[in-house]
């Protein structure tokens, strides 16, 4: 169980508080940071940071499956819609379907699933199952990595392909400066169903953490990053300090001849059991799951 830093109150601020910055190239990123107190330190690090991805990195399994494990219970779509969803991230992990094609079709999805959403309910969803399902699998070896950066008086952010919205509501409940995150349009408090550039995942992260370093005035041979995935090389090799986390053979192969830092928290059969629901399709919500919420958003909103 990871430690109990809600903000104020117990909730995030629902204030829409999102930085978009689109670089030379067209290439957008959002990030948001949390609305708590930092960390008490002697002295901010303002020039070093450290970024963690969320699925496998930071916790077992993906989050979008978890969420949508929380949805489930909240009859927003049936126990056959997750099981169908848990099927396909299954195939995207095992057999590395991440194509042109498979990435079209979670643009989509995550269209479809969010249209006409607001983002206050998005956020007290998030926070609810957080707290119900996402809390206990939360890595501890992960997190005491994160307390090591924050406890040196740097900031520490979350890079997921959620929308950042979410990835901030994660952010706040483990005690983090922020997330970045896929930017979701919104308008009038509510997602329009469309993107704001792509979503956040493989050299988008790379070119995010470049864009925020750029912003904040950091040291990128400084920062460090984490992940679990060969998806992430791009923003690995971006920092000073990559560190593969519970990786996938690719990764673990790449970093062993790179000769970067590589830690495993997982154990026998407890790694086989969690790699199932995964994080390698990098949707926001694919599959039958999405099928399943656009079928009840039809009857319901959230």
């Amino acid at each position: 169980m990871c430690p109990d830093r809600r903000a104020e109150g117990g909730r995030v601020a629902r204030t829409r508080k999102v930085t978009v910055s689109t670089d030379a190239d067209g290439h957008t990123a959002g990030w948001s940071e949390t609305e708590q107190a930092p960390p008490v330190t002697p002295t901010l690090d303002s020039t070093a940071a450290a970024f963690f991805d969320v699925d496998n990195t930071m916790m077992q399994g993906a989050s979008i499956y978890w969420f949508a494990r929380g949805l489930a219970a909240r009859n927003y779509f049936t126990t056959g819609d997750l099981a169908r969803f848990a099927w396909q991230q299954a195939r995207f992990r095992l057999l590395a379907t991440e194509h042109a094609g498979d990435m079209s079709q979670a643009k989509e999805a995550a269209l479809a699933f969010i249209e006409g959403w607001r983002v206050e309910d998005v956020e007290r969803l998030a926070e609810e199952i957080f707290d119900e399902l996402m809390a206990p699998r939360i890595w501890a070896g992960t997190r005491k990595l994160a307390q090591h950066h924050l406890d040196r008086g740097e900031r520490v952010w979350l890079v997921s392909a959620a929308p950042v919205e979410i990835g901030r509501v994660l952010a706040a409940r483990l005690g983090l400066t922020g997330a970045i995150g896929t930017v979701a349009e919104v308008v009038d408090g509510a997602y329009t169903g469309r993107l704001v550039g792509d979503l956040m995942h493989g050299p988008a992260k790379a070119e995010a953490v470049t864009q925020l370093g750029a912003i904040e005035g950091l040291d990128l041979t400084r920062c460090a990053a984490y992940s679990d995935s060969a998806n992430d090389l791009p923003m690995l090799s971006t920092v000073g300090h990559p560190v593969a986390i519970n990786p996938d053979a690719a990764l673990l192969r790449q970093a062993r001849q790179r000769g970067w830092d590589v830690r495993d928290f997982r154990t026998g059969r407890r790694a086989v059991k969690i790699a199932v629901p995964s994080t390698a399709a990098a949707g926001l919500v694919a599959g039958a799951v999405t099928a399943g919420l656009a079928l009840h958003r039809r009857r319901r909103t959230p």
